[in-house]
């Protein structure tokens, strides 16, 4: 029994030597493994980083920068024309345009002009009927004729009371009714001139005269309909004082003054720009976008053929002063940053790793380039003003010509295959 028994507790052991080797061997394998993956983990966590870093960079092999065509340069001090960009519309000053209407309701009868005719002031563009200006008429003559009578017996009057043959009361009278008839007579003919209708003779007929000289507008009337007081029957608008009202921004402001040239196209129209010259600044604000008016005259040789209301896009030249400025094409907008390209000197041919055996191969020299972020200002005779973000090499190789193009490859990751 006792011999069973060591030779079971013999195998026991044995296996369980064998299972505890497995388990150690199990467990070496499980933390290799781990490690593993960590170091995969970690090359993940670094790829961004490499990547983030080429998104500012581009290479180009020697063939592809001849034939992109690269040209690079250096800053340059420019005499730029610095301006303000506005927008706004064409207009004319209030004395310069009349809405037409009428102090006396009445039926149109005759209407002579058509819209888009010029017309001198006093011109008659239509005419209406109303009964009640012969009564008008009639008032006024009987005025005159009493003041006329009135004034021989306040004549005749004055003698008697001057030689006191006559009560003074009666002198007093005469003169009191001669004057309420010259009044009457007076009122009545205002009347008559602010209609303009000729006091002598009866009419029943006011005619709708043109204030200002200027083209005819709208025509609110037809023959024959009722033409009531108080309402817009023709509009008329004197186009040769022509000028502009443009919207300047409350950051602007301070650069702007009296007698500054302006030039400006129509938004709508051909691309010909027309030149102006400030005259007027508002002192309060127009609406919620905080920008305040800013008036400007327009020739009157460039502003036929322009009529009010006209959308244009004006720039009103500050100031003529030098600045660092680069050609316009070689700064470029990704989001909402701009920037240049800049060569990097010293970069070596490209390493290849070959492997054994393996025939060694002749690669392109790569030419680096880094894109720089600027801050661009004024443009004007197609170089823009620019200012560094951070301090570039005093001999930096700027690129003037083709950095649209190291855009789109830094956009596609900057990747250069052999």
């Amino acid at each position: 029994m006792k011999n069973i028994l060591r030779n079971l507790t013999a195998k026991f052991a044995k296996i369980f030597t064998q299972s505890s080797q497995r388990w150690i061997a199990y467990s070496l394998l499980l933390i290799a493994y781990s490690g593993m993956l960590n170091s995969c983990n970690e090359k993940k966590t670094e790829e961004p980083q490499e990547e983030e870093k080429s998104t500012t960079e581009v290479a180009l092999t020697e063939s592809q920068y001849k034939t992109v065509g690269i040209e690079t340069g250096s800053v340059e001090d420019r005499n730029l024309n610095k301006v303000i960009k506005a927008n706004g519309y064409t207009t004319v000053p209030p004395q310069n345009s009349a809405e037409v209407s009428t102090l006396i309701g009445g039926t149109v009868k005759d209407i002579f002009v058509l819209e888009g005719t010029y017309v001198n002031k006093g011109k008659v563009l239509a005419t209406i009927q109303n009964l009640e200006v012969i009564g008008m008429q009639e008032d006024y003559q009987s005025a005159v004729a009493n003041v006329e009578y009135l004034q021989l017996e306040y004549n005749r009057q004055k003698t008697l009371s001057d030689e006191n043959v006559n009560p003074r009361k009666t002198f007093q009278e005469v003169k009191a009714k001669l004057a309420a008839e010259r009044a009457r007579a007076q009122a009545a003919k205002n009347k008559l001139d602010a209609l303009h209708v000729n006091t002598k003779g009866t009419t029943s007929v006011v005619p709708i005269v043109s204030p200002i000289n200027g083209f005819v507008g709208k025509i609110n009337i037809a023959k024959g309909a009722f033409a009531n007081t108080g309402v817009s029957l023709f509009e008329v608008v004197d186009n040769s004082q022509m000028h502009l009202d443009l919207n300047v921004y409350e950051k602007d402001l301070g650069s702007i003054s009296i007698g500054q040239v302006i030039d400006f196209v129509l938004t709508n129209q051909s691309n010909k720009s027309i030149k102006g010259k400030i005259f007027g600044i508002n002192k309060s604000f127009s609406n919620e976008s905080k920008t305040v008016a800013v008036h400007a005259k327009i020739d009157p040789a460039d502003a036929k053929g322009l009529i009010p209301g006209m959308y244009v896009s004006a720039n009103i030249n500050i100031t003529n002063a030098t600045v660092p400025a680069l050609p316009k094409d070689a700064v470029v907008k990704n989001a909402d940053k701009y920037f240049v390209f800049i060569e990097e000197e010293g970069n070596a041919e490209e390493k290849h790793e070959h492997k054994e055996g393996e025939k060694e191969e002749a690669h392109e020299k790569e030419i680096h380039f880094k894109a720089i972020e600027v801050m661009p200002g004024t443009t004007d005779l197609g170089f823009t003003e620019v200012k560094f973000v951070n301090d570039i090499p005093v001999n930096a190789k700027i690129v003037t010509k083709g950095a649209f193009y190291l855009l789109s490859a830094m956009k596609g990751g900057g990747e250069h295959t052999h």
